[in-house]
């Protein structure tokens, strides 16, 4: 039995529940990007999912997590190598999940990279789709927000799609919606899924202090919302250990701002 922590910011809780992304994946690639992801992926690899494959970010796979920020003499602990020929191999052959951060998503699941506003004149231009479109159709794929509004859950669709989702009328020839894989969403307010009718976006739990409709007000579109809609399980002594262990420099207290608690009523 893990004991549930009395106090926790609301990064470790984000940590916490995006790291359930990966629990039945068995041996597959990890691939968070960005601080709260990828100590979500390490974190799994810790726990609920020990078959999962992490790589130093370098070039070789690892056997544990590699901590974030100045290693200050940690070693990593290297498997194999891991250069980009094999990844690109892991990736076309589906063995991986991948926790990305969109700038908009839409009530198809379709993500967007690239830019605001119309693609011909760009209110602002950001990254680009970079490698989403071939890894959307390729293998699974899960979504980290960390500011829940109505700019990233967009009403319509996205200005620029930049990755598959359930969406019929953009489907390619051959495909069909079930071959899409979009696992989890992670926000600040609520953990959302594909599991509703006809692949609706669900609430799948809300934070602590988080109510429906606070998510909805801040969705451009209808959200399924089951009767017994849980709260997010807060985070065990055990995994706050880890978090620290893997995160030595706390450079997930700078991921949120002011970095809240997870319990609303301690902020």
């Amino acid at each position: 039995m893990t004991t549930p922590a009395t106090t926790y910011s609301l990064a470790e809780l984000m940590i916490c529940a995006a790291s359930e992304a990966w629990r039945d994946d068995g041996e597959v690639l990890a691939t968070g990007i960005g601080v709260i992801p990828r100590l979500a992926a390490s974190l799994s690899m810790l726990t609920s999912n020990p078959q999962l494959l992490m790589t130093d970010s370098e070039a070789y796979m690892v056997a544990e997590p590699v901590p974030l920020g100045a290693r200050n003499g940690y070693q990593a602990k290297r498997d194999s190598w891991m250069g980009f020929s094999r990844i690109f191999d892991n990736v076309w052959g589906g063995k991986r999940h991948a926790l990305v951060g969109p700038i908009q998503i839409d009530r198809f699941g379709q993500a967007n990279l690239s830019c605001i506003g119309d693609y011909a004149r760009p209110k602002a231009q950001m990254l680009g789709v970079r490698g989403l479109p071939g890894n959307s159709i390729s293998h699974a794929n899960s979504f980290f927000v960390p500011s829940h509004n109505r700019r990233v859950f967009v009403e319509g669709e996205v200005d620029m799609v930049s990755s598959i989702g359930y969406n019929p009328a953009r489907l390619a020839r051959g495909w069909a919606l079930d071959e899409v894989d979009i696992r989890l969403i992670v926000t600040d307010l609520c953990v959302l899924d594909f599991q509703g009718p006809q692949h609706q976006v669900r609430i799948r739990s809300l934070h602590p202090g988080v109510s429906v409709d606070e998510v909805q007000d801040n969705t451009g579109f209808a959200l399924q919302v089951d009767a017994d809609c849980p709260v997010t399980a807060a985070p065990s002594e055990a995994q706050l250990q880890l978090i620290r262990r893997l995160d030595p420099h706390n450079l997930r207290a700078s991921q949120l701002k002011d970095n809240p608690a997870g319990q609303r009523n301690l902020r």
